[in-house]
């Protein structure tokens, strides 16, 4: 097992990451399905507004929340895609700026 902290999913951004960011593209996902990008608290509101605006934020929780509910079994908790959540390489798009936020 990997002793690597998970980082904010920003563009750029190597600070640790403090929540997840699950949402989904109702084009391309199941209704239920949730993918994950990750924030640091700097970069948590910049990223929410970008899926907010789009209409696929489904949920903003802390990463311990997160992980707690994925240990649990929680259906919704998709910890695997929490740590991998990154918007530069999801098929949904990932707009150029300086920083996640902007993709």
């Amino acid at each position: 097992m990997s002793d690597e902290k998970p980082i904010c999913s920003a563009k750029d951004c190597r600070a640790p990451a403090v929540w997840v960011l699950a949402w989904n593209n109702p084009k391309l996902h199941t209704p239920e399905r949730r993918k994950t990008w990750l924030a640091c608290d700097e970069h948590r509101e910049h990223l929410a507004q970008f899926l907010g605006m789009r209409g696929f934020l489904k949920d903003v929780v802390t990463l311990e929340e997160w992980d707690r509910a994925a240990a649990a079994g929680d259906p919704n908790g998709d910890a695997a895609g929490a740590l991998t959540g990154d918007p530069a390489s999801d098929p949904s798009g990932d707009p150029a700026g300086e920083s996640a936020a902007d993709r």
